[in-house]
C-alpha cells in the first residue's frame, strides 16, 4: 500500500480552484460510454465510466465537486492550500484480493476516511472530528504510466541514451551532414533495444508508457476546511499532537500520519482478509529508512515462506538487496549502509510499497 498526502499546488494551475485537478482526474473517462440500463459491470476492454463519490453518494458530477471544494475556503489566506490530494495505491498483491476493483475500492475508501477523521487531534463543538466533518470527493482510476523514478525506467536509461545518440547520427547521415552506414546503425539500435533489461510486451519500457496488469488506485480530494467551513483540518500539519493557546483558549491541533498510515493497512487487511507480509508493512518500510541493517537482518530471520515473499516484494519494487558486510571493516559497512538507504529512498518513492 503506497499512500501519499499532497497539498494543493501553490505555484501551478491549481492555486485558486480545484477545477484543473478535477479535469485531470477525468482523463480516463475520455471516450468511454456509460453502461446500458441495468448493466452494472462491463468487460475490461469496455470499462465503465468512473464518477466521483463521497462517504454517502455515488455518481457525483464534476461541477458539484468543483463548487463544493472551491466554496469551502472560509478565512483561508491566498498562500494557504485550499485542498489536499490523497492517493491510495494498493500493491499487485493487495489488488488480487479484490473481487470487483471499483466497488471494493469504493467501500475501502469510505472506511479509510473514517480513520482519516480519527487521526486529527482536534475537537469540533467539544467532540472529536468524525467523517461527517470531512468534505471529500474520491475517484477510482485503473491506469498508470511509468515515471522517471521507476526502477525500470532508470535501469533502461543508459540504453535509451545510446539509442538516442545513434538516432541523431542517422538523422545527420540522412541530411547529408555526415557519412555512415544507416543499416549498421539500425542493427546497433536493435541490439540495444534487446539488451535493455526491462521490456513490456517486447518493447523497451520508457517514461510515459502505460503499465500492464491491474493498476487500480484511488484519488481523494479533501477540503482544507471542515463541513461547517469554520475549522481548518490540515493533514499537512507538522504537529502530530499538541495543544496551543488561541484567543485565550487552549486548542488541540495536529494530524497523526503514523496512525493514519497504520490504520489504512489494518482496515484493508480486515476488510479483504489480507495476510500482510513483513516487507509490506508501514512500520517495516519506515525501519528500512532509519535502520537498513536491522531491516534486512529481520527479513533474513523470517520463516522460509515469509522470507521468500518478502524478497520477492523487494525485488519487484527495486529496493537494493543487502550484501554481506565484513564486520571488521567499519567504514566500508557504513558506506554500504548509506548507499542502501539512498537506494531504498528512491525505490520507496517510486514503488507500490512506499510510505
Amino acid at each position: 500500500m503506497y499512500i501519499t498526502i499532497t497539498a494543493q499546488s501553490k505555484d501551478g494551475n491549481f492555486r485558486q480552484s480545484v477545477a484543473d485537478f478535477v479535469q485531470y482526474l477525468e482523463k480516463e473517462n475520455e471516450g468511454l460510454q456509460p453502461p446500458s440500463l441495468g448493466q452494472t459491470e462491463l468487460p475490461n476492454e469496455e470499462r465503465k465510466i468512473e464518477n466521483f463519490f463521497n462517504q454517502y453518494e455515488d455518481n457525483i458530477p464534476t461541477r458539484r465537486v468543483v463548487h463544493d471544494i472551491d466554496s469551502n475556503t472560509g478565512k483561508l489566506m491566498k498562500k494557504d492550500p485550499k485542498f489536499y490530494s490523497i492517493t491510495v495505491n494498493p500493491s499487485q498483491y493487495e489488488l488480487k484480493r479484490l473481487e470487483n476493483n471499483s466497488e471494493d475500492l469504493k467501500r475501502y475508501t469510505r472506511e479509510l476516511m473514517k480513520e482519516y477523521s480519527k487521526s486529527f487531534n482536534r475537537t469540533i463543538d467539544g467532540r472529536p472530528v468524525t467523517v461527517d466533518d470531512i468534505v471529500y470527493y474520491a475517484k477510482i482510476e485503473h491506469e498508470r504510466t511509468y515515471k522517471g523514478t521507476d526502477v525500470q525506467v532508470r535501469e533502461n536509461q543508459p540504453y535509451a541514451n545510446q539509442i538516442l545518440e545513434l538516432k541523431q547520427q542517422m538523422r545527420k547521415i540522412q541530411r547529408a551532414e555526415a557519412k555512415g552506414n544507416l543499416e549498421r546503425l539500425r542493427l546497433k539500435i536493435g541490439k540495444l533495444e534487446q539488451k535493455a533489461p526491462h521490456r513490456q510486451n517486447g518493447i523497451r519500457i520508457v517514461q510515459g508508457m502505460k503499465k500492464e496488469g491491474n493498476q487500480s488506485h484511488i484519488h481523494i480530494i479533501v477540503s482544507r476546511k471542515d463541513a461547517s467551513n469554520r475549522y481548518s483540518l490540515s493533514p499537512g500539519s507538522k504537529y502530530k499532537k499538541s495543544e496551543v493557546e488561541l484567543h485565550g483558549k487552549k486548542v488541540d491541533r495536529g494530524f497523526d500520519r503514523e496512525r493514519f498510515f497504520g490504520q489504512a493497512e489494518k482496515v484493508f487487511d480486515k476488510q479483504f482478509a489480507y495476510q500482510r507480509n513483513f516487507a509490506e508493512r508501514y512500520r517495516s518500510r519506515k525501519l528500512l529508512l532509519t535502520d537498513p541493517k536491522l531491516y534486512y537482518s529481520t527479513i533474513l530471520g523470517l520463516p522460509t515462506h515469509e522470507k521468500a515473499l518478502a524478497l520477492k516484494v523487494l525485488g519487484k519494487s527495486g529496493i537494493p538487496m543487502m550484501p554481506h558486510i565484513p564486520t571488521n571493516k567499519v567504514q566500508l559497512a557504513l558506506k554500504t549502509i548509506k548507499a542502501l538507504k539512498r537506494g531504498a529512498e528512491v525505490a520507496i518513492n517510486s514503488s507500490s510499497i512506499g510510505i
